[in-house]
């Protein structure tokens, strides 16, 4: 198992130092709770397709198509559904963090994390608004996991994905912002 040090825009609920969080196929995220909550209604759009979805359900679809192609076709990179998401460098993390709170979300500080496990890096960009057509959501999955640039050769941004043990070594920024 590799090791990596990384940083980490902390949301929803604040970290303290020593903190261990294990991420594998029986320990999800946050995400995976949200996405969960609504995979009969996503289930249901690929039934009976409709135009118009919520955020939320938009995420739903996607993250579920993206899960499905990753067990399929990518079964040794990191779940998005059970996974942290973690920046190389404090400045990177800290540009998250701040994302993060002009979106409103709770945004509590920035980590520096020890990581044993398995570390993907994915190009934001190939995230995708999902709609209820399966194929055009798995088609833009696989771009996703495959890694593609973007057709207007747009720079990266960089997400990583990290699974596995994660140790909070410290707080390197406190932030305390939409809580």
């Amino acid at each position: 198992m590799q090791e990596w040090i990384a940083y980490h825009a902390v949301t929803d609920r604040p970290m303290t130092p020593g903190q261990r969080i294990v991420f594998d196929e029986n320990h999800h995220s946050g995400v995976y709770a949200r996405v969960m909550a609504r995979a009969r209604e996503a289930q249901d759009c690929y039934e009976h397709p409709r135009q118009e979805l919520d955020h939320h359900l938009m995420v739903a679809l996607r993250e579920l198509a993206l899960e499905e192609v990753r067990q399929k076709e990518f079964p040794d990179r990191p779940s998005r559904l059970a996974c942290l998401y973690v920046a190389e460098t404090r400045e990177e993390a800290e540009k998250w963090a701040g994302l993060f709170a002009e979106w409103g979300r709770p945004t509590y500080h920035v980590v520096k994390l020890r990581i044993r496990g398995r570390l993907f890096a994915a190009d934001a960009r190939n995230c995708f608004d999902a709609a209820c057509d399966r194929e055009k959501n798995f088609r833009l999955a696989r771009r996703y996991w495959e890694n593609r640039p973007k057709p207007q050769n747009q720079p990266p941004v960089v997400e990583y994905l990290a699974d596995g043990e994660t140790e909070a070594l410290e707080i390197v920024k406190e932030l305390g912002k939409n809580i």
